[in-house]
């Protein structure tokens, strides 16, 4: 199985002040309405409010991140904390967004056979295994940052994952409608699908991950791996 080589810690550790440098180089992420360039003071202020929100999901799920308890940890005011991202979802997105930045510069520039380097089908099974192990980490978090339908599926975030999927599949199938495509194939990976499979119908992630590898056999008209 693909697990061991993809799991990673439920959310990476936040940087001191700005996000990476390379970031430029990725596909764009972060809350919509976030400033393109946070003063370093700002900066500083917001991965501190992240990691508050973070300590907070450690010790008590994300049920105890609310506005009023980030502000308390983070030792700052309440409206600090809704300044900085609206409101409690866009705090929650925040957290998935920095997360959703090391999976990025994993199959944007890591090794292969999720980064640059392997067949664009290999790259595509270990994209979606990946997204699949991810998710099942930050199950809880995943759920809770979940906007409404429409915010959901133009957050900057959800564009990046799908326009590298349309752009795998246009190497494996040029002649598909690859952008609906990409859209059925993330659908197998929605965290609250996910769930509903681990939690409530008791299936194992082995078994997701099985089914991934068999969808976009089916889906690219290729052979599954013996």
């Amino acid at each position: 199985m693909l697990y061991a080589v993809f799991m990673s810690a439920s959310v990476p550790p936040f940087p001191a002040s700005q996000e990476p440098a390379g970031e430029a180089e990725l596909l764009q992420l972060g809350s919509v309405g976030d400033e393109p360039c946070l003063r370093a003071d700002a900066a500083r202020n917001r991965a501190a409010l992240l990691e508050a929100a973070s300590r907070l999901i450690a010790e008590h799920g994300a049920a105890g991140v609310t506005m009023e308890a980030v502000a308390a940890a983070a030792k700052v005011g309440k409206g600090t904390v809704f300044r900085r991202f609206g409101d409690r979802t866009g705090l929650l997105m925040a957290l998935l967004d920095h997360s959703a930045r090391k999976l990025q510069a994993d199959f944007l520039g890591g090794p292969p056979p999720l980064g640059p380097g392997a067949p664009p089908l290999e790259r595509l099974r270990a994209f979606g295994v990946a997204l699949l192990y991810r998710s099942a980490e930050q199950l809880d978090l995943q759920l809770a940052a979940q906007p409404e339908p429409a915010r959901r599926y133009a957050h900057p975030s959800t564009r990046a994952l799908t326009t590298h999927v349309m752009v795998l599949l246009r190497q494996i199938t040029p002649d598909a409608d690859c952008e609906l495509l990409a859209q059925a194939l993330l659908g197998y990976l929605d965290p609250a699908l996910i769930h509903h499979l681990t939690s409530q119908r008791g299936i194992p992630l082995e078994r997701l991950e099985q089914g991934w590898v068999d969808l976009v056999a089916r889906v690219t008209g290729t052979e599954p791996p013996c």
